[in-house]
C-alpha cells in the first residue's frame, strides 16, 4: 500500500481565483453569495448565487479554445493550471503512462446545453455548432486536462451529484495507493448558474432566497455556487525523491449508499461513510480535529449530518470542530468537495479553521461546535471532508497533516 500526498492545489470560485485568495477569504469569513447576473434572472423566484464575478473567458482562452470549452471546462483548466504550477510535475515517458485525471461534475456543460436549447427551441434555428457535443459532454474537462498535460493513464469523469468531487478524489487516491498510478490530477468542477439549471433546482424547493445558514435554526435552504478545485495527488516516495512541497497526506476514504430514498438523506448511510473513512485510514475518532461538513443549509441535511457525526464520534463529538464553508462559496454541486478540501488543507497546514458564517440561532438538533461566524486558530492533525449526495451516495475523505 503506497502513501498518497497532495503536491499541488488550484481553484477558481466565488471567493477567489486562486488557493491563496480562497483560503484568505475563508479565514476572514467572506461571503461570496450575492445577486445573480444571468440571462432572464427576473423570471427566477430565487435570484442569488455564489457566482464567479468579473470573469472574462477571452482573458484566458483564444477563440478556438472557447469553441470547445464550456464554462465548467474553463474553470477546470484554470484550477489545474495553478495546481500543476505548484506541483512542478512534468509528464513524459513512463510517468505519463502511469498518471491520469479523474474529475467530478454533475451537470457537465449545462451552460452550453442551455444556450443551444434556446437557439433551437426558442429562436427556431436548425443548425448548431459542430462542437456542441464535445463541449457539453461531462468528460470534456477531464479529457482536455489529459491532453493539456500529457496524462496518458487512467482518466475519466465521475457524476454522482453533490458527491462527485469526493468520489473522484477517492478513486484517484485508491489508484495511487494500490500502485496503479504514480500521480493523478483530480478534483471537481461545476457551472450550473444558467436559467435552465436554476429553474430545475427551484422546482425542488430547497433553495434559499436570501442566504445560506448551515446549522442555524433559522436556515431556509441552500445557495448554488460555481467554480472548480484541482489537486495533484502523488505517491509519497515519488514526491519526496523530487523534493516536492507536500501540502497534506490523504490517508483514507469511504463510499456508501443509503439505498433508501432519492432525495432524503440517511443518518445510517452518512455514519457508515464517516466510520468507514476512519477505519480505512486506521484512525480513532479522537484523532480527528476538524470536519468540513456537507452542511447545505437545508433542514434535512443538517440535522441528519449532525446526528451521524454524533453517532460515530460519541463523547468526542463535543470536542470536534465542524464547519460548512458552503455558507461562503455556495454549493458547487459536483465541484463542491474539491473547493471544500481547501478548508481541510488550511486547517492542517496553517492551523486556521474556516467558520460557518450566517449562523444566527442555535438548533438543538445541530448542537455541535460549528465554528460560528469567526475562524479559529487550532492545531489540527486530521481532517475529514464529508459529501452526501442526492441518490443517497456518500463519500468521505480523511486527510492528515504531515509533520
Amino acid at each position: 500500500m503506497k502513501r498518497v500526498v497532495i503536491t499541488g492545489a488550484g481553484t477558481i470560485n466565488a471567493l477567489g481565483s486562486s488557493v491563496a485568495q480562497t483560503q484568505k477569504a475563508m479565514a476572514e469569513g467572506v461571503c461570496g453569495i450575492g445577486p445573480l447576473d444571468i440571462r432572464d434572472v427576473d423570471r427566477l423566484s430565487v435570484q442569488i448565487g455564489a457566482q464567479v464575478k468579473d470573469y472574462s473567458e477571452t482573458a484566458h482562452f483564444n477563440r478556438q479554445q472557447i469553441a470547445l470549452y464550456d464554462r465548467f471546462t474553463q474553470f477546470t483548466l484554470l484550477a489545474t493550471r495553478e495546481a500543476m504550477a505548484q506541483s512542478g510535475l512534468k509528464f513524459s515517458g513512463e510517468l505519463a503512462d502511469k498518471s491520469g485525471v479523474i474529475f467530478g461534475t454533475s451537470g457537465g456543460g449545462l451552460t452550453t446545453q442551455d444556450e443551444n436549447y434556446r437557439a433551437v427551441y426558442e429562436e427556431g434555428k436548425n443548425r448548431v455548432h459542430p462542437f456542441i457535443v464535445p463541449k457539453l459532454m461531462n468528460n470534456a474537462a477531464a479529457s482536455h486536462v489529459s491532453m493539456e498535460y500529457n496524462l496518458r493513464g487512467p482518466s475519466f469523469t465521475v457524476a454522482t451529484a453533490c458527491a462527485s468531487s469526493n468520489h473522484a478524489m477517492g478513486q484517484a487516491f485508491a489508484m495511487i495507493r494500490s500502485g496503479v498510478a504514480t500521480a493523478m490530477v483530480t478534483g471537481g468542477s461545476e457551472s450550473m448558474l444558467c436559467f435552465g439549471g436554476f429553474k430545475a433546482w427551484e422546482g425542488l424547493r430547497v433553495m434559499s432566497r436570501d442566504a445560506c445558514r448551515p446549522f442555524s435554526a433559522n436556515r431556509n435552504g441552500m445557495v448554488q455556487g460555481e467554480g472548480a478545485g484541482a489537486f495533484v495527488f502523488e505517491e509519497f516516495e515519488h514526491a519526496r525523491a523530487r523534493g516536492a512541497e507536500i501540502l497534506a497526506e490523504v490517508v483514507g476514504y469511504c463510499m456508501t449508499s443509503d439505498a433508501s430514498d432519492i432525495v432524503m438523506p440517511s443518518k445510517m448511510g452518512a455514519a457508515r461513510a464517516i466510520s468507514g473513512a476512519l477505519k480505512d485510514a486506521r484512525l480513532n475518532p479522537q484523532d480527528v480535529g476538524y470536519i468540513n461538513a456537507h452542511g447545505t443549509g437545508t433542514t434535512a441535511n443538517d440535522k441528519t449530518e449532525c446526528a451521524a457525526v454524533a453517532d460515530v464520534f460519541g463523547p468526542h463529538a463535543d470536542k470536534l470542530m465542524m464547519s460548512s464553508t458552503k455558507s461562503m462559496h455556495g454549493h458547487l454541486i459536483g465541484g463542491t468537495g474539491a473547493v471544500e478540501l481547501l478548508a481541510c488543507m488550511m486547517a492542517l497546514k496553517d492551523g486556521i479553521v474556516a467558520p460557518t458564517i450566517g449562523y444566527e440561532e442555535e438548533d438543538p438538533e445541530c448542537a455541535l461546535d460549528v465554528v460560528p461566524n469567526v475562524a479559529r486558530e487550532a492545531k489540527v492533525d486530521v481532517a475529514l471532508s464529508n459529501a452526501f449526495a442526492f441518490g443517497g451516495l456518500n463519500a468521505v475523505l480523511a486527510l492528515r497533516r504531515l509533520n
